[in-house]
């Protein structure tokens, strides 16, 4: 039975380039060779069902895996097939092998944003990644079948002679490189295992070969047949004292002497061999979706509401998509999708394989039928991959359109949690968008949520085809007590993602415009003032003129207006072309350039006519300090729209100290100079 040979058919030793390669994944050893294991064991169940395979009485199925941190070895074992000499030779030495220089065919010349997605498709052979030498001890289920040692240094020579294992199944031994001692920790294995084979459909043990034994007490009746019993325990009864009725005391048992047993710890398997996703949504209660959340996300948050995915056909694909609940200022907005293959782990956030904006969310998809060893980009290009993508958009426009016919309530109530993932849906999906563009909700003034309809609806008489927005309730609330006092409506949005969205909305609706609340003085707030009141027109260049003058800005666009409300002086308004360029420039880190280069700033200062400290200035021009009031009309209009530049704030707050000063009689700093 002995024999040797060489695996490599160049002088070329592949291994130190696939390390290369997968300098920060070398873990996937524990996946593909536990991975093969589960396969192994898969396969003789089903010979088992067939007949052509009668399993022992006592044998349960499972996966062992055993660290030796003294010897720097690991041991992974499966009660599984097994294999004769000749499928070692053919599976290790020839197909194995040839899998492998298939792998390293993919990844060469690849970009790192173009590797194989998972890497999967290395197999036993990611065994070298890691080790010096690695054994394999197998003995088939067949009967009458050897068991076969064979053994490797580096992954170029073998030899292969009659073992001694005297189960069915396989374990194969590694013998750690230097560089990879950290793999027979017996808490890193845990974490790596817990990685990759959570959810595996087959028991996985881990245990440490160099650990002191640990024990458990149990009670006699929990004895099983598996249990090793290390010593009988007996527990004395329970007794206490009692007074009798001639007021002697006697001593009563009050529970009886129990016979326990302290045997070896029983392991306890380290992945759930039924996940929930796999389970029928009727079977599951809510705080069973609640839990596998914070097991899985290590989130202690409850999730807001969760989508659970359950597809036979045209291809099989199950999960649970969870909606979190964000705090957006402290939050990531980034989430966790994490894609498995028939429960087994590939990779956190496949974005060929799912829609971009679902990134914002929590949750696993299970899809078998996924090609696995493909590069991203052949994933990008596939047209299956592209219907598993329409499928779950789909569900999830589903499940939020249904909640806000059925539920408006709840689907309100969530409402501030899931428009940034919405939005950004909208903008990236085109299908996204179509079937959820009626069930977006905006917040108006009162706190009410509406459609879009029902806000061109309420607004129809007074701005046909526009919505006004706010975007920080603070620094606009000078505009929005001047909306309310005219009984008009606007919609709150004060999200980053909504300068791109309602842009969306706009090439979507025709005719219809956003504008912000500042963006431009509204009919309703002013008063009518007829094209030939020269008056009005000389009063209108005076200001202009004396205000530029004073505030040394001729670039400056002022306008006045006679406004209604008396109690405003002075105010902002910004174009809102030029306030979309802005925002634009902000979200790809242009702040620093020069909106001059666009056409200016698209700020105009509009001063009230009818206001007394407006009719102060055109009264008193001639006056040392009526420029000071100029400057300071600006300055609070311009607070008013948001926070001054610090050199501003700074000539401000001395401004108000000085015109404080004359109020109160005393002479300025400059007039004290005089």
């Amino acid at each position: 039975m002995a024999k040797k040979g060489s695996l490599s058919i160049t002088s070329e030793n592949i291994f130190p380039v696939i390390k290369k390669w997968l300098y920060s994944d070398h873990d996937i050893f524990y996946r593909e060779l536990i991975s093969n294991g589960s396969d192994a064991i898969t396969k003789l169940k089903k010979l088992e069902l067939m007949g052509e395979y009668e399993r022992p009485e006592d044998l349960e199925y499972k996966i062992q895996v055993s660290v030796n941190p003294n010897d720097k070895t690991i041991k992974i074992t499966d009660n599984g097939l097994g294999m004769t000499e000749d499928e070692i030779d053919k599976y290790i030495n020839q197909i194995a092998f040839s899998g492998v220089q298939d792998f390293m065919e993919k990844y060469k010349d690849k970009a790192n944003e173009d590797q194989i997605i998972g890497h999967f498709g290395l197999g036993f052979y990611s065994a070298f990644m890691v080790s010096d030498k690695v054994s394999i001890d197998s003995l088939s289920y067949q009967k009458d079948a050897k068991p076969v040692h064979w053994e490797s240094e580096g992954g170029i020579d073998f030899e292969m002679e009659e073992g001694d294992k005297a189960e069915v199944g396989t374990t194969i031994t590694l013998y750690l490189n230097e560089d990879s001692t950290e793999f027979c920790n017996e808490y890193r294995a845990r974490e790596v295992i817990e990685k990759y084979c959570a959810f595996m459909p087959v028991d996985i043990f881990l245990d440490n070969e160099t650990a002191e034994p640990q024990y458990e007490t149990i009670e006699k009746d929990e004895l099983t047949d598996k249990d090793t019993v290390v010593e009988t325990v007996i527990e004395p009864a329970r007794t206490e004292e009692k007074e009798k009725e001639d007021g002697t005391k006697e001593t009563v048992e009050i529970e009886p002497s129990r016979e326990k047993y302290k045997i070896n710890k029983r392991p306890v398997a380290l992945n759930d061999t039924n996940p929930l996703w796999n389970k029928h949504p009727n079977e599951c209660s809510e705080e069973d979706y609640k839990s596998f959340y914070r097991k899985v996300f290590r989130d202690y948050k409850e999730p807001l509401f969760w989508i659970h995915l359950n597809m036979d056909y045209p291809f099989n694909l199950k999960g649970i998509l969870y909606f979190p609940k964000i705090n957006m200022e402290y939050d990531s907005l980034e989430g966790t999708i994490k894609l498995y293959n028939s429960q087994v782990f590939i990779a956190d956030n496949i974005k060929e394989v799912i829609p971009e904006f679902l990134m914002l969310l929590k949750g696993i998809i299970d899809c078998p039928d996924l090609p696995l060893n493909v590069s991203r980009s052949a994933l990008q290009n596939d047209g299956f991959v592209k219907k598993i993508s329409d499928y779950i958009t789909k569900k999830v426009a589903d499940k939020l359109s249904g909640m806000c016919k059925t539920d408006r309530e709840n689907y309100e109530k969530y409402w501030d949690d899931i428009a940034p993932f919405i939005k950004f849906g909208y903008i990236k999906d085109e299908k996204f968008a179509e079937k959820m563009g009626d069930f977006i909700l905006y917040k108006n003034l009162e706190g009410k949520y509406l459609t879009l309809q029902d806000c061109l609806d309420e607004n129809k008489e007074k701005h046909e085809n526009t919505i006004f927005y706010v975007t920080n309730e603070k620094e606009q609330s000078q505009y929005i007590n001047m909306f309310k006092e005219e009984g008009i409506d606007a919609v709150i949005m004060p999200a980053a993602i909504d300068s791109p969205f309602i842009s969306h909305v706009e090439q979507k609706k025709e005719g219809l415009k956003f504008l912000r609340i500042d963006t431009d003085l509204n009919a309703a707030f002013k008063e009518e003032v007829k094209e030939d009141d020269e008056e009005f027109k000389k009063t209108s260049e005076e200001l202009t003129e004396y205000f530029k003058k004073a505030l040394n800005n001729d670039k400056l666009d002022i306008k006045v207006e006679k406004m209604k409300n008396a109690g405003v002086a002075s105010m902002i308004t910004i174009s809102e072309d030029t306030r979309r360029m802005q925002d634009m420039m902000k979200m790809y880190s242009m702040g620093g350039m020069d909106m001059g280069m666009f056409g200016g700033t698209g700020e105009t200062l509009v001063l009230n006519a009818n206001h007394p400290l407006v009719q102060y200035v055109l009264g008193h021009k001639e006056d040392a300090n009526t420029s000071k009031i100029c400057e300071q009309l600006y300055d609070l209009a311009s607070l008013s729209h948001g926070p001054l530049a610090p050199e501003r704030m700074t000539a401000f707050v001395s401004r108000s100290n000085e015109i404080m000063m004359i109020m109160a009689g005393e002479k300025t700093e400059s007039e004290k100079a005089e």
